[in-house]
């Protein structure tokens, strides 16, 4: 056998090593303490012992040094295994904050997807976020705050924030916060809240492709295993079919995430329309893949003791975080417009 590994790239070694790792602590019963309101700690520490929420960063600050597009990939291996964990938002604001120049203090973080907030001229938050993934057990939060002289990121430790605890499709904290003068680490950035909701919109891209991928293999397993009228359900053409656009779905969303990753890794000028185009594709397949594996399930895969709504309902709340399709299929038809007649069709093949 073959064992040489010369051509593995570190981010090949590190995703091995986070599959590996997922594969032995994400258990039934960390997801039973989401569901219950309490904080896996214990999974949360051994993610942390690998260094996960830290790969977005460079070396100096604490990351393993390796290229975002690289590492970015991670997150379609926490979909897969439906980590119930803020891995993508901790992963996700370092990054903001390194692109802020912020101190990034230790985790888990929480980024706002949308916030109406103010600064005062002594830089003190005020103002809410809505819906924000996993804040009451969040050390700090990540937000954007508009102000006449331009956008900066701010951090507010958890101690400033009143929670208004609230629960997403998938049970997690989808959670209101709320602050008044509070004292926040902040600076001044060169993008906006469109940029903003697109670094958000393609980790929830790698989440859905994930977990798509482990929702195709469970239902073409359940296909062969499960027999009806004396015949396996895969035996059957209408269920074959099914699972053809299943594999087919999540092809392409594994595709589109692929090109968000790259998008943030370059954040240039095709970030927008690459994420728009990702977020729309990714969000259009989980809704058809999670149709299609309940509907090859049957009644079973509704039920609490099955695992496929573990990563449906996931699929049905990451469609739904920093912007659905019809929000982002606006932003790439803006772009496409703007392209003219003449720059369409390199404005078509460079998304």
């Amino acid at each position: 056998m073959n064992t040489d590994r010369s051509d593995e790239t570190a981010g090949d070694m590190l995703r091995e090593s986070t599959e590996r790792l997922l594969a032995d602590v994400v258990t039934s019963a960390a997801r039973a303490q989401v569901a219950a309101g309490e904080f896996p700690q214990d999974l949360w520490s051994a993610v942390e012992e690998l260094g996960l929420p830290s790969a977005l960063l460079p070396e100096e600050a604490g990351g393993f040094g390796v290229p975002i597009d690289e590492a970015l990939p991670l997150l379609m291996v926490a979909g897969e295994h439906a980590l119930p964990l803020p891995l993508a938002d901790t992963m996700l604001a370092g990054l903001l904050l390194s692109k802020a120049g912020l101190e990034i203090p230790a985790g888990p973080f929480a980024v706002a997807p949308a916030a109406d907030i103010t600064l005062d001229a002594s830089g003190r938050a005020s103002g809410q976020a809505r819906n924000v993934p996993w804040g009451r057990h969040a050390r700090a939060v990540v937000a954007l705050a508009g102000s006449a002289s331009g956008t900066a990121v701010i951090c507010l430790p958890q101690s400033a924030l009143s929670v208004e605890p609230n629960t997403g499709i998938a049970g997690e904290p989808r959670d209101d916060l709320r602050f008044e003068g509070a004292a926040a680490a902040t600076a001044k950035v060169a993008f906006g809240a469109r940029e903003w909701r697109a670094a958000g919109a393609a980790t929830r891209a790698l989440l859905m492709a994930g977990a798509l991928r482990s929702v195709t293999a469970m239902t073409a397993q359940y296909a062969q295993e499960r027999k009806q009228f004396g015949r396996a359900l895969g035996k059957f053409q209408a269920i074959q079919q099914s699972l053809a656009v299943l594999a087919g779905q999540t092809a392409s969303a594994v595709a589109a995430a692929g090109i968000a990753a790259e998008a943030i890794a370059a954040w240039d000028d095709s970030l927008l329309p690459a994420v728009a185009a990702a977020k729309v594709r990714t969000g259009e397949a989980a809704g058809a893949g999670a149709a299609i594996a309940h509907q090859v399930h049957g009644a079973i895969g509704f039920t609490q003791e099955h695992r496929l709504h573990e990563f449906t309902r996931r699929l049905w709340g990451w469609r739904d975080e920093f912007g659905r399709e019809a929000e982002w299929a606006r932003e790439l038809g803006r772009h496409l417009a703007a392209a003219g007649p003449d720059g369409l069709w390199p404005a078509l093949t460079t998304v």
